[in-house]
C-alpha cells in the first residue's frame, strides 16, 4: 500500500491535470509507441511552438483527471503507451501537429480527444486537423466578398467603354 505522502502527491498531480484539461479548449490523446527520439523531439518542439502542452501521464491518473472534468468516456482509450496534448487557446493546433506525426510514423496513433465539452473520436480529430488555418479562412472569406465587387466594377466600366463616354472628371 502506498504511503500517505505518495498518495497525496498523486492526488495533487491528478488535480493539476484535471485543472489543465478544464481550462483548455481542446485536447488529443495519442498512443506514442514506436516514435523515435528524433521525431518525438521535433514533435514536442512543434507542439510547444503552437502553444500546446504535451504530457505523458499514467493512464489511471489521466483517467481520473478526465472523469473529474466530465470526460469519463476517454477512459476507454487509455490503454498502452498514451500521452495527452492540451491546448488552452487554439482548438485545432494539437490535432494538426499530431496528425502530421501520425501520418509519418506508422505505430503512432491518434486515439481520441475532446472539444467543446465533449469527447470526440479519432475520425473527428482527423477532420479537425484538416480545417485550414484561421488566416487561410479569413483570406478565402475576403476573396469571396471582393469577387462580386470586382465583377460589378468591370461590368460598369464595360458599359461606359461601350457607350464611348468618358468617365466623369473629378471636381476640381
Amino acid at each position: 500500500m502506498p504511503s500517505k505522502m505518495i498518495l497525496e502527491q498523486k492526488q495533487q498531480a491528478v488535480a493539476e491535470l484535471a485543472e489543465q484539461i478544464k481550462n483548455s479548449v481542446s485536447g488529443v490523446l495519442v498512443n506514442y509507441q514506436g516514435i523515435t527520439v528524433e521525431d518525438d523531439t521535433a514533435m514536442r518542439k512543434a507542439l510547444r511552438e503552437a502553444g500546446v502542452k504535451y504530457m505523458v501521464v499514467k493512464n489511471t491518473m489521466t483517467g481520473r483527471a478526465c472523469e473529474a472534468v466530465g470526460y469519463g468516456d476517454m477512459k476507454q482509450y487509455l490503454n498502452g503507451m498514451t500521452a495527452i496534448a492540451i491546448s488552452e487557446n487554439d482548438a485545432v493546433a494539437p490535432a494538426k501537429v499530431l496528425k502530421k506525426y501520425a501520418e509519418k510514423v506508422e505505430s503512432f496513433k491518434i486515439l481520441a480527444g475532446y472539444l467543446d465539452g465533449a469527447v470526440i473520436d479519432e475520425a473527428t480529430v482527423n477532420a479537425l486537423a484538416d480545417i485550414p488555418s484561421k488566416e487561410v479562412l479569413v483570406a478565402k472569406f475576403l476573396g469571396s466578398i471582393q469577387s462580386p465587387l470586382y465583377g460589378l466594377a468591370y461590368a460598369l466600366q464595360a458599359i461606359i467603354d461601350k457607350n464611348g463616354e468618358e468617365a466623369p472628371a473629378a471636381a476640381e
